[in-house]
């Protein structure tokens, strides 16, 4: 579907509705003719895909823990 500029801002929660409801799986806004634009839905990302991916990536190290004692001194004038 192809609508012009004025169109567009005329009925634009219309356009979007179309979107929402699978009416139209993309609209081109155009000005005189030629294609400025593409308007789509936002691609979901279920909370599934989005927890944990980073899962094996990233390793704490062993002395993670180790210069606790020096970050407050240097913060704080003093220790934990």
């Amino acid at each position: 579907m192809q609508v012009n500029v004025l169109e567009a801002k005329t009925d634009f929660s219309k356009l979007l509705r179309l979107l929402e409801t699978k009416r139209e799986s993309a609209i081109t806004i155009a000005r005189n003719g030629k294609p400025v634009a593409l308007m789509t839905l936002y691609p979901e990302t279920s909370v599934s895909d989005r927890i944990g991916i980073a899962k094996g990536k990233f390793h704490d190290p062993e002395d993670f823990d180790a210069y606790d004692e020096e970050i407050a001194a240097l913060l704080t004038g003093g220790s934990l």
